[in-house]
């Protein structure tokens, strides 16, 4: 366990293995624990580096706004940190925002791509739009932690065979800070990069669950804008990949890093 700091902010961050740097970055409301499945698995071959945002699991929580903008900058201090040069990067749902962010702004920091479960933007346009998001921040802002945490769990991990993940799921989600969790939900809520796309030159690999919370034909869309991108489906997951598809999820992840390694190797 270890932390550095950024701009009056102390960053919780992990680091596994040996070779090349692979930054894995959770989503919202989570931590470095959206990993557990994976960081075995990925450390025999990678150094793999875990860390929470700032607001969420062991880093500190400012009470100021939050912005994509603001955590990717905290990865790229990370990165300068521990003198990590170009890196896999690897986000799910909000972390694969921050990674977008990164590569359109910082393209020469990151050696390949992977977008789990996530999109470029999240616009408000449709009188529909607005009425869903008004209706999950003021549940947000309603009930507690704990509560939504069970619901999630619930809903993210209905099979009979999955109380563990649903136990774990209520739990992690208990122990955050109310008032990070909705800065970084506000934080959500308008951003976008989708027109900068084109930007991103490194290999992409965009992971979709077949039953997330946005349709695989979302991906196929903006996989669409990116130059140098590929979609995998996951079946029978929702939004959780790593955690409900461990096996597939890593293997998928492996043979599209090692592929651009390989790509990487011949320029």
């Amino acid at each position: 366990m270890a932390y550095f700091e950024h701009e009056g902010c102390n960053l919780h961050y992990e680091a596994y293995g040996h070779g090349a740097p692979l930054l894995l970055v959770h989503g919202l409301g989570s931590s470095t624990l959206d990993w557990e499945m994976q960081i075995p698995a990925l450390a025999a071959h990678y150094r793999v580096i875990v860390a929470d945002i700032r607001g969420h699991g062991r880093s500190d929580k400012p009470r100021e706004r939050y912005s994509i903008a603001g955590f990717s900058a905290d990865l790229v201090a990370l990165a300068e940190h521990l003198k990590l040069g170009p890196v896999h990067y690897v986000g799910l749902s909000m972390g694969g925002m921050i990674g977008f962010q990164l590569a359109v702004d910082q393209p020469q920091l990151l050696k390949s791509l992977t977008i789990v479960n996530s999109a470029p933007q999240v616009k408000v346009r449709t009188r529909d739009d607005y009425w869903q998001w008004f209706k999950r921040w003021s549940l947000m802002r309603l009930l507690s932690l704990e509560t939504i945490g069970k619901a999630l769990g619930s809903k993210l991990f209905p099979k009979p065979e999955q109380a563990d993940l649903r136990r774990k799921m209520a739990e992690r989600w208990a122990k955050n800070d109310k008032r990070a969790y909705l800065a970084s939900f506000d934080a959500i809520v308008g951003w976008g990069v989708q027109e900068r796309l084109s930007r991103v030159s490194c290999p992409t690999l965009v992971i979709s669950a077949d039953r997330d919370y946005t349709p695989v034909a979302l991906k196929e869309t903006y996989v669409k804008l990116l130059p140098n991108a590929r979609l995998a489906v996951i079946a029978d997951s929702r939004h959780v990949t790593p955690l409900d598809q461990p096996e597939r999820f890593n293997q998928t992840l492996l043979e599209f890093l090692q592929a651009a390694d390989l790509q990487s190797q011949d320029h």
